[in-house]
């Protein structure tokens, strides 16, 4: 398929209306998360700095799924440099695991609470992404965070729900349920949620960089990392962990640091897409693009079985892949060139028929010699039980210079304990590791899991084309995948792309322990027509329903530029608190 521009086509009505800027304009998976980010903004702080105010702000007002203990992968572009940065975001395992300790100590389980916990990274992250991009002061992006810790904010459905539902999990841990359960119970929607020693925390980094202020911007912030990494919160979380039978220590805290990374792209109908690198789930995004590319999918007509069919079809190809090869690249030889190559994509694309689904996940391949690998790793198929929701939320922005910001912070509350007294969590993404040693994603000291959060940013003619991303653990890459072809392939405006019915495979290894496998399982939205889905059965697909509109189908944020008027077109999920804000 050869399309220089996309063809509009007629769409359902938006529930909501694309929010459209000259000036600038910001997506958040919270509406006062947006705003906060537009504050910064309107106070002439750049892209940066408006995409950390909100996402710092994200892990106050959804610390159900997102903490500031937790990750913050996140990709930048710098329009006057031309230039695209990559910030892991992403922590790494203590000294002190071993890679057979969850054989030896726990049946091969990686158990809830402090041993699945790394090193936190999201404050590294957002401080050293300030330091290198943005223009304003620690204390000045997070203000609103701090106010929504500090004197709290209106607790919201999804929330409520959430912790309802995850009750028994939070009274597992005094600190989890003095704060989640406040007068032992789940706050109702519409009663003011107050995280008071997490708006503690937050002042004193802020106080720290303010005390520092007089040694130039970069020691203040610099001075503000320190006191995370090196002071009193990373002591008072290394107490927690010695009390509580956990592994951190004080070392582990002082020598990390985040890592700035290579992305990998794909070239889709004359667009760059930039995704994270192979130590997260960032590939599978490019690489389902490298395999559809081959097909002309705006003749197949949008979210016709046929349709569904072959993107489902090329997601599980990849999805194989990533189960096989992905992983910490300092630790294992990820063929991401080849993964990536126009020839494997060919391959893989052949493996494809149009009038049969692969009944469970296919084998994945070797890039040099095309041959197909056999299963490894698998977990027993679930038959019944539902699948799990990933946590996560996501941001992005452009501002008037051209500068863009996309991140997905993550890190949920309710497998993770509180720290007393600091009020954050000590990031439980150590659930995304293997505790087989062979695994590429396997439990090593100084190893990162393999991330499901993973942002990308897309370009045209050289110019920022459009940030994305979303929550929902494995459904990240394939949510974001059917948004970018909605508004690539068939035209549809910022808004309606992301509120159009969605549907999701979990015919893989899932990515959070204990990796449920779902063999052939296909969810579909509602909306969709009952017809598609006996057709897309009638091929092969175990189909499964969602109601009309689910979070479970992610929740992704974009902002599409239109250089030829200068317009930038923000959309956000209705499924979740989602926002955009513009000018």
């Amino acid at each position: 398929m050869k399309l220089e521009e996309p063809i509009l086509k007629k769409a359902a009505a938006a529930h909501r209306p694309t929010i459209m800027g000259t000036r600038h304009v910001i997506a958040a998976g919270h509406y006062l998360a947006a705003h906060a980010g537009f504050g910064i903004l309107e106070a002439g702080g750049n892209a940066v700095d408006a995409g950390v105010a909100a996402g710092i702000a994200a892990g106050v007002l959804q610390t159900d799924k997102v903490n500031f203990g937790g990750v913050a992968p996140l990709i930048v572009y710098l329009a006057k440099e031309r230039e695209i940065h990559c910030i892991d975001g992403l922590g790494v395992w203590p000294r002190a695991v071993t890679p057979d300790y969850f054989i030896k100590h726990h049946g091969g389980k990686i158990p809830p609470g402090v041993l699945r916990s790394v090193v936190p990274a999201a404050p590294d992250a957002w401080i050293t992404a300030l330091a290198r991009f943005g223009t304003m002061t620690f204390g000045e992006v997070a203000a609103a965070a701090i106010r929504f810790a500090r004197d709290g904010f209106p607790m919201y459905p999804l929330m409520s729900e959430f912790i309802k539902d995850n009750r028994a999990s939070y009274e597992r841990w005094t600190s989890s349920k003095k704060i989640f359960l406040p007068r032992g119970r789940a706050p109702e929607p519409g009663e003011v949620f107050v995280q008071a020693e997490l708006g503690r925390t937050l002042q004193y980094l802020a106080d720290v960089e303010r005390a520092n202020r007089r040694k130039g911007r970069s020691a203040a912030l610099r001075a503000a990392r320190d006191a995370f990494y090196k002071g009193d919160v990373a002591a008072a979380i290394v107490k927690f962990h010695r009390r509580s039978g956990g592994l951190m220590r004080m070392e582990d805290f002082a020598e990390f640091s985040i890592k700035f990374e290579p992305t990998v792209k794909a070239k889709f109908n004359g667009i760059e897409v930039h995704a994270c690198g192979p130590w997260s789930q960032g590939p599978v995004l490019p690489m389902a693009l490298n395999i559809l590319k081959g097909y002309d999918l705006l003749a197949m007509e949008h979210n016709s079985p046929a349709y569904i069919h072959v993107v489902t079809e090329a997601l599980k190809l990849a999805f194989a892949d990533r189960h096989q090869h992905f992983g910490d690249p300092n630790f294992v030889k990820v063929p991401i060139k080849g993964l990536m190559s126009d020839a494997y994509a060919a391959h893989r694309r052949g493996m494809i028929r149009p009038d049969r689904a692969w009944p469970e996940m296919p084998p994945a391949g070797d890039p040099a010699t095309l041959a197909n690998l056999p299963h490894q790793w698998m977990t027993p198929p679930q038959p019944d039980e539902a699948p799990g929701p990933g946590d996560t939320t996501y941001v992005c922005c452009i501002d008037s210079h051209g500068n863009a910001f996309s991140a997905t912070p993550s890190d949920g509350s309710n497998n993770s304990p509180i720290i007393p007294g600091v009020g954050i969590l000590c990031s439980g993404r150590g659930t995304q590791s293997w505790a087989d040693p062979s695994h590429p994603c396997s439990v090593a000291p100084g190893k990162r899991p393999r991330l499901t959060p993973s942002p990308a940013l897309a370009f045209k003619h050289g110019k920022v084309l459009m940030p994305f991303g979303t929550p929902g653990g494995d459904v990240q890459p394939q949510a974001m995948l059917q948004v970018f072809l909605n508004v690539n392939v068939f035209g549809m405006n910022a808004q309606s792309a992301i509120e159009a019915p969605r549907f999701a495979s979990y015919s893989y290894p899932g990515s959070f322990e204990p990796h449920q496998y779902f063999p052939g399982r296909l969810y579909l939205e509602a909306r969709i027509p009952k017809a598609t889905g006996d057709e897309l059965a009638q091929l092969g697909h175990k189909v499964y329903w969602w109601g009309e509109w689910s979070w479970l189908a992610g929740a992704p944020c974009t902002i599409v530029a239109d250089h030829k008027t200068g317009v930038l077109h923000g959309g956000a999920d209705p499924r979740r608190p989602a926002y955009a804000l513009g000018w």
